[in-house]
């Protein structure tokens, strides 16, 4: 069971990497909230053993977060 934590791990890595090489031509806030979604999902994952449910919330958190800090001072 901790081989395929291990490889779950790498591939949602893998697909971060891969999914946030899209990011040149979005905003700067869009890019945080990208990031902070893949930061949060890998948190997430890591906090709570593998748990799909903690890995989509930290995911949440994690964008919510990357994008209320990159918001436009108005």
């Amino acid at each position: 069971m901790n081989a395929i934590k291990k490889i779950a791990t790498v591939a949602t890595l893998t697909i971060t990497v891969l999914g946030l090489s899209a990011c040149a031509g979005m905003s700067n806030q869009d890019r945080n909230t990208a990031v902070g979604a893949g930061v949060g999902a890998v948190a997430g994952s890591v906090l709570t053993g593998g748990s799909p449910i903690g890995t989509v919330g930290g995911a949440a958190v994690g964008g919510v977060i990357g994008n209320e800090v990159s918001k436009p001072n108005h």
